[in-house]
């Protein structure tokens, strides 16, 4: 149940005050729309902050199921949950409904671009709305690997997953190719900026892409395996990852050098 904050660019980090008790609980996932950051994690538990990240009170409860993720879009949150449940919001996180989606295993991340919302679960399979998250079709991806992670940019979803698995789709997530990896080692979280998808992952090495997801690098940062499991973001030209044990990276130089940081 911890959350974290930084104001200077992810150099230095202060705890933020949590109202409710979620000890023993994991928060797995957090994203940011209409001035709100929204949070969610195990036993369907949704936190949301409305002052900067400072303090953070929950929204209603739609589930007791681990929710691994949220996304927004179109004034839309929406998250994937274990046994491939869509949580959705309309009224800023406020509250939440839910709704199983038949034939989804786990819902491991939602992603927003281009009217659509894309979700990647495990077993390599992908679903999509084009209206707002109340309707899902499921897509072929190609892969039968779970998938852990997906953005979009540049008109770009690109989806990460067990093994170094990347897929990309460049029609709204209609149809998905599979890129040029160099890492056999699971990536957890993707994201975009400066013109460069970067992923992060397991061992050693974290990846990137200048040419919109086609092919793909590794560098070295020096957390190693503590990444595993993390995931990544980026603002304001800089990138920046977490991992286990309070383990937190940035990079100010398009993903090619990571620094480590504390995290208190």
């Amino acid at each position: 149940g911890k959350i974290v904050r930084s104001t200077d660019n992810g150099f230095s980090w202060d705890n933020a005050t949590i109202l409710i008790d979620l000890t023993g609980n994991r928060l797995r996932g957090v994203t940011f729309g209409n001035n709100t950051f929204v949070g969610a994690g195990d036993y369907g538990y949704i936190v949301r902050s409305t002052d900067n990240g400072t303090n953070w009170d929950n929204a209603s409860k739609p589930l007791n199921k681990v929710i691994w993720d949220i996304g927004f879009g179109n004034n839309t949150f929406v998250g994937g949950t274990q046994s491939g449940y869509i949580v959705k919001s309309t009224d800023n996180g406020s509250s939440f409904s839910s709704w199983n989606i038949s034939g989804v295993t786990h819902l491991t991340d939602v992603s927003f671009g281009n009217n659509t919302f894309v979700g990647v679960s495990w077993g390599g399979e992908i679903i999509r709305s084009t209206d707002n998250g109340s309707n899902w079709a499921s897509v072929a991806s190609g892969t039968g690997k779970n998938l852990f992670g997906v953005t979009f940019a540049n008109n770009t979803f690109v989806a990460v997953g067990q093994d170094g698995n990347i897929l990309r789709s460049t029609d709204n997530g209609s149809s998905w190719d599979n890129a040029t990896s160099r890492t056999g080692s699971s990536l957890w979280g993707v994201v975009f900026g400066n013109n460069t998808f970067v992923a992060v992952g397991g061992s050693v090495n974290i990846s990137r892409s200048t040419d919109n997801g086609l092919s793909w690098d590794n560098v070295t940062h020096g957390q190693g395996n503590k990444l595993a499991a993390g995931d990544v973001t980026f603002g304001n030209n800089t990138f920046v990852a977490v991992g286990d044990d309070g383990s937190i990276e940035r990079s100010t130089d398009n993903g090619e050098n990571w620094a480590s940081v504390t995290s208190g």
